[in-house]
């Protein structure tokens, strides 16, 4: 349960309790792995369990699960290892809490409700030129690609084209702000990291897709070309990381394997 104070108290029982009660699902989640740390349960050198099995365990989703464990590694609490997992380089102290700021799934959220809508909008008011324009910029994204820029220049272009074929400055100004909190985030910027370190680029057919919904003037279209695409990219940012820690732990199997196979020949 949690104390008046906010912070975990009995275990997983009390992380049952937070996922009924607290909207602001990470933030708790994030408070109850500190009071962890800091009780006993885990120890400077421990490998922290699997995202999945700490949701699981807590009752929440993965998401949350990855938001809190970005808050602490902004608190240089634990350090993820590409290819090992997770693991607690540091305890916390009595003062110790995490600096929240906007989350990275957060923001995600936004993005869908904004986005969507402004694809929609600009649905009805493109023109041939800024489909063309857009055009370029899936040009764009995929040389950037190509290349393993970390840059997304192209793809904040693209976003913010649509933006403004909606004809209205207020969301001009609010797809902008959204970008903007994306750079300052610390666990925004910390998870793009992850992202680029896993060869997590923006992905050209999820782009092309809205073009297209856009070229057809559907309003419906584009909503669904949109959201599909920011959906995907949650999907990415939650397996990409975890993904390319297996390649690389296989890797490191096949590397042995080859080494062994080699001594027994000789």
């Amino acid at each position: 349960m949690l104390d008046p104070d906010g912070k975990l108290r009995g275990g997983s029982a009390g992380f049952q309790a937070i996922a009924r009660n607290e909207s602001r699902l990470y933030k708790r989640i994030a408070g109850g792995l500190i009071e962890e740390f800091q009780s006993g349960v885990y120890a400077v050198g421990d490998k922290m369990p699997a995202e999945r099995d700490l949701a699981v365990r807590m009752g929440v989703s993965r998401p949350v699960v990855r938001e809190a464990m970005l808050a602490l590694e902004v608190l240089g609490l634990i350090e993820v290892r590409i290819g090992a997992g997770t693991f607690v380089v540091r305890l916390p102290g009595e003062s110790d809490a995490p600096k929240f700021t906007i989350s990275p799934f957060e923001l995600l959220e936004a993005r869908l409700l904004f986005e969507g809508e402004a694809a929609a909008l600009a649905a009805l008011h493109i023109t041939d030129e800024e489909i063309a324009e857009l055009d370029g910029l899936v040009e764009a994204i995929q040389q950037q690609n190509e290349h393993r820029l970390a840059e997304e220049n192209a793809d904040m272009a693209f976003h913010m084209t649509i933006a403004r074929a909606t004809r209205n400055l207020a969301v001009v100004k609010t797809v902008e702000s959204l970008w903007l909190q994306r750079w300052s985030s610390p666990e925004c910027k910390l998870l793009l990291e992850h992202a680029r370190t896993a060869n997590i680029l923006p992905v050209v057919e999820e782009h092309s897709a809205v073009v297209e919904a856009l070229r057809t003037r559907d309003p419906k279209a584009a909503r669904a070309a949109m959201r599909a695409h920011l959906e995907a990219v949650i999907n990415h940012l939650l397996f990409a990381v975890e993904e390319q820690a297996l390649a690389e732990a296989r890797r490191s199997v096949d590397s042995q394997r080859r080494r062994f196979d080699g001594m027994s020949q000789i």
